[in-house]
């Protein structure tokens, strides 16, 4: 071949008189140097050349997973995979006659060239997610779990490559051998197993997507998922602090997915405060009249006056007797006045359940809930409007002659003690 004389020029330095045995070593050194030369070449027109003709023709694109890819280094180490081939197709040529070295030389580049397909490989699945990421429906479908097996299967193919190409075995045989260790394989990676088969299962039920809120206190998570891997997702908890959890335990597991609530819309306000209940009684006339004043509940109180006063006339009830017939309390009255209040307010959400109810009486008084949505979810925003809210319950609790609940402090004790100083 024509080729050859590119790297063998013994025939010419023994016609120059050299002896054979220089000759020979000469001969290997003159290859070496062109065969080196020929590959720096090729290095520099496949990272030089090359790439720089594509990164030109990558930004004239309007795509934009062409750029995705070279940002991810695809070609870039998919260059350096020239060097290598020119060195793997010349040996041959340079050390003919030293069969043993040139086969040492090419095994080393043969697993050379296997770790840079590997992290081709491991550059495209990259840039194959991050062009995924782009769409729509990775929110509700992440792919990084399925990534990772397929870049494990891929890894374990090139360790069986790397081990057949030292130790000199076919694949198949390797293959074989390993099957037997199929047990302890799976024990080493069970916790992959398990992960694998958990990330199929969150993916197909939707049951977590990044940027779901989820709280998780047996593993003090309590926060927005940012990543969902192969074996773990990742947690920022409010206090910007990191929990990680494996993948298989939100299936083994319980946890709270606030999804629904960001849907909604709303975020649900759930607060009580304490009615003292000695503050509790009917309403006189003179409350009454005061009631009519105010804005809520200048329509509701005729009006239920009205009913009150038409039921009892019908069931000739003796209102000479406070017990007797129907009455309006200072407490319905107030519950009234929260739901208008409510239905008013700007911030509630008029979507969905709001009410003010009774809970249970105990010995800490009368609990009287409010249970509503705020329009706002953002945690600072809802903090406040909550805080808004009972801050006008508890400032109008003495209009309605209601007190709450709480327990004497030191300071009553004081004032009781400075009553009766005996």
């Amino acid at each position: 071949m024509k080729i050859r004389w590119l790297f063998d020029i013994n025939d010419l330095l023994l016609r120059w008189g050299i002896q054979e045995n220089y000759a020979d070593t000469l001969n290997i050194l003159f290859g070496i140097f062109n065969i080196l030369l020929i590959a720096y070449l090729s290095d520099v027109i496949a990272r030089q050349v090359i790439l720089t003709i594509l990164k030109r023709i990558v930004k004239k694109t309007s795509t934009t997973w062409d750029d995705i890819i070279f940002e991810k280094k695809v070609f870039n180490r998919l260059s350096h995979l020239a060097p290598a081939l020119v060195l793997y197709y010349f040996s041959d040529f340079v050390l003919t006659g030293h069969t043993d070295l040139a086969t040492i030389i090419q095994a080393i580049l043969k697993i050379y060239m296997t770790i840079i397909t590997l992290r081709i490989i491991n550059s495209l699945f990259n840039a194959l997610q991050a062009i995924y990421e782009t769409l729509p429906m990775s929110k509700d479908r992440p792919i990084k779990g399925y990534i990772q097996v397929a870049l494990i299967i891929f890894y374990a193919i090139g360790i069986i490559l790397i081990l057949s190409i030292i130790l000199g075995k076919s694949p198949a045989m390797l293959l074989t051998g390993i099957g037997a260790l199929a047990a302890v394989l799976i024990l080493v990676f069970k916790d992959t197993i398990l992960g694998f088969v958990a990330s199929i299962q969150l993916s197909a039920n939707n049951m977590v997507r990044l940027g779901d809120w989820i709280s998780m206190p047996n593993h003090g998570a309590d926060g927005t998922v940012i990543e969902i891997t192969l074996n773990t997702v990742k947690v920022q908890n409010w206090d910007k602090t990191i929990s990680t959890i494996p993948t298989y335990s939100l299936v083994s597991e319980s946890f709270g997915n606030w999804r629904g609530m960001e849907e909604s819309g709303g975020r649900r306000i759930k607060r009580h405060v304490n009615i003292d209940m000695r503050s509790v009684k009917f309403c006189t006339p003179e409350m009454l009249e005061r009631f009519k004043s105010i804005r809520f509940l200048n329509e509701y109180v005729p009006q239920r006056l009205k009913e009150i006063e038409e039921f009892n006339k019908a069931n000739a009830i003796d209102e000479s007797i406070v017990v007797n017939g129907r009455r309006m309390t200072n407490l319905g009255t107030f519950r009234k006045y929260l739901e208008f209040y409510l239905k008013h307010h700007p911030m509630i959400h008029p979507g969905l359940t709001m009410l003010v109810r009774h809970l249970q009486p105990s010995e800490t008084g009368i609990p009287i809930e409010i249970y509503a949505f705020s329009k706002d979810q953002a945690w600072a925003n809802y903090e406040s409007i909550q805080a808004d809210i009972f801050d006008h319950i508890l400032a109008v609790l003495p209009e309605f002659e209601l007190s709450v609940f709480q327990n004497p402090t030191g300071s009553d004790f004081r004032s009781l003690s400075n009553t009766n100083p005996e």
